[in-house]
């Protein structure tokens, strides 16, 4: 579970440097916030295994990108749309902290 910390620690540490100030414009097929601590809470479990089986020794080239399409099925999204929601929500540092906030309650939560 520490993995998990650590990797959303360094997500966010990472969007909050890509971060820019001036207001955009909302695209088209933006997910709610909601929605995007659903998709985020499910792809930092999704890392959390594959780390896991990282260092079993186990290959998990062909795991990933199965792990990741069924988790695109399930929310009814592609890659390119999650994509373009995280460049989106990275600019928007305000809603990126509630988003992120969330999901690490979530996974206090779920260890208590």
């Amino acid at each position: 579970m520490k993995k998990v910390w650590l990797v959303a620690s360094l997500a966010l540490a990472l969007l909050v440097s890509c971060s820019n100030k001036k207001e955009q414009e909302k695209p088209e097929g933006l997910l709610s916030e909601r929605q995007m601590i659903d998709v985020l809470t499910d792809a930092y479990l999704i890392e959390s295994e594959l780390n896991y089986k990282r260092t079993s020794g186990e290959n998990v080239v062909p795991l990933q990108k199965a792990y990741y399409d069924q988790m695109f099925e399930h929310y009814g999204i592609t890659d390119s749309i999650f994509e373009m929601n995280m460049n989106y929500y990275s600019h928007e540092m305000a809603t990126l902290e509630r988003i992120m906030d969330s999901v690490t309650q979530r996974f206090e939560k779920a260890q208590r």
